[in-house]
């Protein structure tokens, strides 16, 4: 995690972790987790430019057949990475929204605090950690 430019004005990691339990999602600590989101956001956007931008330069004829199946490999890869940042863009902007809501930061299956340090871990995360390994449990027995 990248905290480089880092507003002056918000919390640092310590900081926001030394806070007292009872000012759980405090308005800084929210101002903090929203930051983070739209820096992710941010460099997932420019993940995804900087992908059509080489897709385009690459897209042209290349006459050894074994060097275009390399590069359509190669870009076969870069996509799929660029779907899986797609549908984490898309987790973000439900985290943004229960930023907004007053509802970010707690379980969505308990309503319990999910918890600073699995939220530094996993900014969009939705369920605590005791919630998470029940979903894995069951989808475990499910498979098996």
């Amino acid at each position: 995690m990248d905290l480089s430019n880092k507003p002056a004005d918000l919390p640092t990691v310590e900081e926001l972790l030394a806070m007292p339990e009872e000012e759980y999602m405090n308005e800084r600590q929210r101002a903090f987790f929203r930051w983070l989101l739209l820096e992710e956001k941010r460099k997932l956007m420019e993940n995804a430019q900087q992908t059509t931008q080489h897709l385009a330069e690459e897209n042209v004829a290349t006459p050894d057949w074994t060097d275009r199946a390399t590069i359509e490999e190669e870009q076969a890869l870069e996509l799929r990475v660029r779907d899986r940042e797609r549908k984490l863009m898309k987790k973000i902007d439900e985290a943004l929204k229960r930023i907004d809501e007053g509802t970010y930061g707690y379980c969505e299956e308990t309503g319990e605090p999910i918890g600073l340090k699995r939220l530094l871990a996993r900014p969009t995360a939705t369920l605590s950690i005791e919630a998470q390994e029940r979903h894995e449990r069951m989808e475990k027995l499910r498979a098996g």
